[in-house]
């Protein structure tokens, strides 16, 4: 056995022995719970003006997140609401039962609502706006189709055109594409600006707590020689880099405050409803997502650069 391996196993009893006579009663679970507290205090008091540097950085990440992710639930009410109005135009052939074909049309999948205008209520709209007289109806019965999502329009669509008795099928084919192209853009760079967010965040928070790790290399050896367990190391600079994204998160919320009103302004204008709950979920998911990219930040650091 050599000397390395003799210092190893002398550890161990060390540690065992001093565990031996730790008592496990509640009241020293608190004062343990209440040491590990003001060791993450100490250590975020220890890091000084670095903090403000930290922290403004992170918060202006996320704002740019907490931003984009209050625009984007606005602009998916907007596109719900025109997929409500979007609908698919069925002209029927002369002499089908409209009642036949409606009923077809119910069972296919993401059809929402399918209502029936007569021609002879067609044609009365049209004489009443022309002042046409003597001519006889040449209009068809028309069905009108809802869909439950604009993305769902192009699979009903084909869906109908081949079932019998339908003359013709139209839809305002440009505004659902353009509908859909505006939606996927703005969902890719929602996704893009988390992964932005998350890479930088983590990247900061581990090199933060890399810089604690160092300057508390030797106390925390002997806290490890005196059998302290890894957990007890571990937590402290775990809730310090969660602290950071937590503050960080709370500063991002202000700026909300100031997209909210002209938001509210242009879903007045256009006569939408705000989405319910909107200001709610981001400023939530800044907190969730602030407060666990940095506990993760200061996991990774401690895998890389602390061996416990």
């Amino acid at each position: 056995m050599n000397r390395q391996e003799l210092m190893e196993d002398s550890k161990q009893d060390l540690r065992k022995t001093v565990k031996k006579h730790i008592p496990k009663d509640w009241l020293s679970s608190i004062r343990v719970a209440y040491r590990i507290v003001m060791e993450a205090v100490n250590d975020i008091k220890g890091t000084g003006v670095v903090n403000i540097v930290i922290i403004t950085t992170m918060a202006a990440i996320l704002t740019i997140f907490g931003l984009l992710f209050r625009f984007t639930l606005s602009l998916s009410t907007f596109a719900n609401e025109l997929g409500n109005v979007l609908e698919i135009s069925v002209y029927l052939k002369s002499g089908t039962s409209p009642s036949i074909v409606q009923d077809r049309i119910n069972t296919i999948k993401h059809v929402k609502t399918v209502t029936l205008k007569p021609k002879e209520e067609s044609w009365a709209s049209l004489k009443k706006d022309f002042e046409l007289q003597g001519i006889e109806n040449p209009l068809p019965d028309t069905l009108r189709v809802k869909v439950d999502k604009p993305e769902n329009i192009n699979s009903v669509f084909s869906q109908i055109k081949p079932i019998s008795g339908v003359e013709d099928i139209s839809y305002a084919k440009e505004l659902a594409k353009n509908m859909q192209v505006l939606m996927h853009a703005v969902n890719t760079a929602t996704i893009f600006v988390i992964i932005i967010s998350a890479t930088l965040t983590i990247t900061i928070i581990n090199n933060t707590i890399q810089l604690v790790i160092q300057s508390r290399k030797e106390e925390i050896e002997i806290m490890r020689l005196m059998g302290v367990s890894n957990w007890y190391i571990k937590i402290p600079l775990v809730m310090q880099g969660a602290f950071y994204g937590f503050v960080s998160a709370v500063i991002a919320i202000l700026p909300l405050g100031w997209l909210q009103v002209p938001l509210h302004n242009m879903h007045k204008f256009f006569l939408i409803p705000m989405p319910v709950y909107a200001q709610n979920i981001v400023i939530m998911t800044l907190l969730i997502i602030g407060t666990i990219f940095g506990a993760i930040g200061s996991l990774l650091s401690i895998k890389k650069h602390l061996q416990v």
